[in-house]
């Protein structure tokens, strides 16, 4: 009789300090449904593929995107060093379907409360 492997995971003691793709496919698929969803699966992906931390993806401006060239501009923290990365087909899919709903989002605002718009922060993706 043949028993299943067990996969080590982050409570089973092991040292591992990162995400699997299919750890990473979880979670997006856990965003589905809710009302950010675009944004979530797209910081996700970018986060994961690209290695980003919080506080880098959180930072993130529509400048370090160039979705012509396919290439992510990541301004590393911590010392470390800035760099160009491609974009694939799918990570740009999921920073386009991103920015129409953030744009959609905006647009609804803006009709809902003016006075609020002024208080946007508007260059950050």
């Amino acid at each position: 009789m043949k028993t299943a492997k067990r996969e080590r995971g982050a409570g089973s003691g092991s040292d591992r300090k990162h995400l699997t793709g299919r750890e990473v496919e979880q979670l997006i698929g856990a965003a589905k449904g809710n009302r950010n969803e675009a944004r979530d699966r797209c910081l996700l992906l970018l986060m994961f593929r690209h290695g980003l931390r919080v506080s880098e993806a959180f930072r993130l401006k529509f400048d370090q995107v160039d979705i012509e060239s396919r290439v992510l501009h990541v301004t590393r923290l911590k010392g470390g060093l800035s760099t160009t990365h491609p974009l694939r087909g799918d990570e740009l899919r999921a920073i386009s379907i991103w920015l129409k709903e953030r744009s959609r989002f905006n647009r609804a605002e803006r009709r809902s409360s003016p006075a609020s718009s002024a208080n946007r922060c508007t260059d950050r993706l």
